[in-house]
């Protein structure tokens, strides 16, 4: 991965984490305890998004196999 790319996350996982500290020590726990599911997703979502794509899948269709019990296709 790009070391640019993973310094961009860093400090977006860090104003994320600042922002909810932030909140705690106002006093918004109430709002914070409703928003973490929130943002656990986004930044998931995010770093799911900054991973390199895996292997494309074959455009090649499936052999087919023959079943044993009654001998058809």
């Amino acid at each position: 991965m790009d070391t640019r790319k993973i310094v961009l996350l860093l400090v977006l996982a860090g104003m994320v984490f600042g922002w909810s500290m932030m909140m705690a020590a106002m006093g918004h726990v109430a709002l914070i305890a409703s928003l973490a599911p929130i943002l656990g997703l986004t930044v998931s979502q995010v770093l799911r998004g900054s991973r390199p794509p895996g292997t494309p899948a074959s455009r090649q269709p499936a052999a087919v196999v023959p079943r044993e019990e009654d001998g058809t296709r």
